[in-house]
């Protein structure tokens, strides 16, 4: 299963450009409204120097990387929860994502005309944000009053579900994503069934002219993302989507010629990776070397079902070492001399960086 981050906008904030330079995919891009109709998924590998640093070491035949996955949705507008632009159709697909990336335009680019007309990053936030608040209160107040309904004819009050729901509701009335962080474990696996956008981590994507890459970071954009608690990567994309299609041998002078030292969108992957507090871990077998995402806090033998179902039912223990530990000896012989290699039960939680043997037996 490949963990999903979608991107949302306002049209023409160049969504669809940022992600074929983040796929490299030939998705349509064009300057008018609704270029996007359909949904474009891209399942990219996740960046991991790590990764390749051990497979030097070991040379397996294969090196499997992981993957989240990317999917550009159409832009919304003012009054899309009303039907307007391409309306709810594509407020629903938002809530097919696990987290959001939102681009914001920052670029004056004069032939791909604003739906606004000026180049405004603050409204653009609260006018696609609202209609996603908007949106999901009107979903809450209807299972509220289903609620409410119910409790007039059946014993089951739902009061537990009552409760986190008024407690969302105070989110979305001022103006809020929720904050998820305000729930114990328990609580937010019932606020996730909601189904609701505003409960998924979201950070900005700002989009820039070539001009700007020197000035940033841009102090509005800060300013706002600041008030609203969210993260920021900056991008050309326009610039990164021409880099991204060139021979190997002139993408670096290029990139050399604007100061990049890495594609910005190696950075949208990484905090898409982050912000949805995911980890690698690593296993080796036979002539397959492979990273495997997983949620932070998950159990050993959890992450020995992802491997394969068979692994996690007939579970004994697991033989564990991390990644640097590894490279640092040079090989698993040393590393074991070195007690640096460890077995641990199904209860262990596993580390972002282990390397992990599973003994199972079915």
């Amino acid at each position: 299963m490949s963990f999903s981050c979608g991107f949302i906008g306002l049209p023409n904030s160049g969504k669809s450009t940022i992600f074929n330079a983040l796929t490299s995919l030939a998705v349509p891009c064009q300057p008018y409204p609704f270029c996007t109709i359909d949904p474009n998924v891209g399942v990219v590998p996740v960046p991991d120097r790590r990764l390749f640093r051990l497979a030097e070491l070991l040379q397996p035949e294969k090196v499997v990387e992981t993957t989240i996955q990317f999917v550009d949705i159409a832009g919304l507008i003012k009054d899309a929860h009303k039907g307007e632009g391409l309306g709810n159709r594509f407020l629903a697909h938002i809530r097919n994502v696990d987290a959001i990336a939102h681009v914001i335009r920052a670029f004056n680019a004069g032939q791909v005309p604003h739906v606004y007309e000026d180049i405004d990053p603050a409204r653009d936030m609260d006018i696609v944000e609202t209609e996603i608040i908007i949106s999901d209160l009107e979903i809450v107040e209807d299972r509220i009053k289903k609620i409410e309904r119910l409790a007039k004819i059946s014993k089951d009050k739902g009061e537990t579900e009552m409760e986190l729901l008024l407690r969302v509701k105070r989110y979305l009335d001022t103006g809020r994503f929720v904050a998820m962080e305000d729930f114990d474990e328990t609580e937010r696996h019932v606020v996730r069934g909601f189904d609701l956008i505003a409960t998924k981590p979201l950070f900005y994507i700002a989009n820039v002219d070539e001009d700007t890459l020197a000035d940033i970071p841009l102090p509005k954009i800060e300013d706002a993302a600041k008030q609203r608690n969210r993260q920021v990567v900056y991008i050309c994309g326009k610039l990164e989507q021409d880099l991204s299609v060139l021979p190997e041998e002139e993408r670096s002078s290029y990139m050399e010629l604007y100061g990049m030292k890495e594609f910005s969108i190696e950075k949208i992957i990484h905090v898409g990776y982050r912000i949805l507090d995911l980890i690698t871990f690593y296993t080796v077998v036979g002539k397959v070397m492979r990273a495997w995402t997983i949620p932070r806090g998950t159990p050993c033998i959890k992450a020995a079902g992802k491997i394969h179902t068979d692994m996690e039912k007939g579970f004994i223990r697991a033989e564990v070492i991390n990644i640097d530990d590894f490279i640092a000896c040079g090989s698993e012989h040393a590393a074991r001399e070195r007690g640096l290699l460890r077995l641990e039960g199904k209860e262990y939680i596993v580390q972002d960086g282990d390397i992990l043997h599973i003994r199972f037996n079915v």
